[in-house]
């Protein structure tokens, strides 16, 4: 018998001004504690409404886990990683690497970063970027559904993007009043992000409204389940995102994640000593 996946979560995390200062607005969406959001580590809605041409950002370490960064909004990046509107970059921070980001014009844009933990056997492996372009990501659009799939499979389609950790990624477009029956492993950690617009969740018909999480409830078992969705009254998009568990517990701080506090100490003696290549080097050698 096929699982029915259901709403056992809502939270509506809020906006705080973010570290790039002025017109930079922050929600932290992931609200939970990691033996619940595992693999999922931090989710950071960045929004920027950047009017002068001062630099902010700039070079930072990563290490033990990947970076998994959809741009709702706008343009960022340069030169072969330039990431423009809908466009999705993963980076595999792995045994560490520098990754410089910089933002130096005017600018409004809207950033979905997530934090993916690495398999335990991964955690140290090589650092590497995938970019995936608007153009390539594979769509699946039917009688006011359209659904843009950035990783994993979903829908009957399956990104180009590979994965350590198994992962969905999906971009939800839903006219008002339509409805989707859709399956997703029963034993994957998900939870819905809305963008704009409202979404009524499983057979209850429970609500998240736009800037809210919800989370469904999690099984033990491999199977296939299913999840209902239906658009509120004026439509929504929102974003899906599933990955398998990893049941090992992380040490984190700062730029970094681990396994123990020794890791943490050791990453950070590499990057005072300047061990930590920056993130082309690992481009130029793939």
């Amino acid at each position: 018998m096929t699982t029915k996946r259901k709403l056992i979560n809502v939270q509506t995390p809020q906006p705080r001004p973010g570290f790039l200062g002025a017109g930079h607005t922050a929600r932290a969406v992931i609200q939970t504690d990691y033996t619940q959001s595992d693999p999922f580590i931090v989710l950071m809605d960045d929004m920027l409404d950047k009017k002068d041409e001062v630099p902010v950002g700039g070079p930072h370490p990563h290490a033990g886990f990947e970076t998994v960064s959809l741009l709702i909004e706008g343009e960022m990046g340069d030169g072969a990683h330039k990431m423009k509107a809908g466009d999705l970059q993963i980076m595999t921070a792995g045994s560490g690497v520098v990754h410089t980001e910089t933002i130096d014009k005017k600018v409004k844009m809207r950033l979905m970063q997530l934090w993916l933990n690495l398999p335990k056997d991964k955690r140290w492996t090589m650092p590497k970027l995938q970019d995936l372009s608007l153009k390539d990501v594979p769509i699946v659009s039917e009688n006011g559904l359209n659904i843009k799939i950035y990783s994993g499979s979903f829908a009957g389609v399956t990104s180009p993007v590979s994965n350590y950790v198994p992962l969905i990624l999906a971009d939800i477009q839903m006219q008002a009043g339509i409805s989707t029956l859709q399956n997703i492993p029963s034993s994957f950690t998900t939870f819905l992000y809305v963008l704009e617009g409202s979404l009524k969740a499983g057979d209850d018909d429970k609500i998240i409204s736009q800037n809210q999480v919800g989370w469904l409830d999690r099984y033990t078992d491999n199977t296939s389940s299913e999840l209902r969705l239906t658009a509120g009254d004026t439509g929504v998009r929102f974003l899906l995102y599933s990955a398998q568990p990893q049941g090992n517990p992380i040490v984190s701080h700062g730029p970094f994640i681990g396994d123990s506090q020794e890791d943490i100490s050791r990453l950070y003696s590499e990057y005072r000593q300047g061990k930590m290549n920056d993130i082309s080097f690992f481009t130029k050698a793939n």
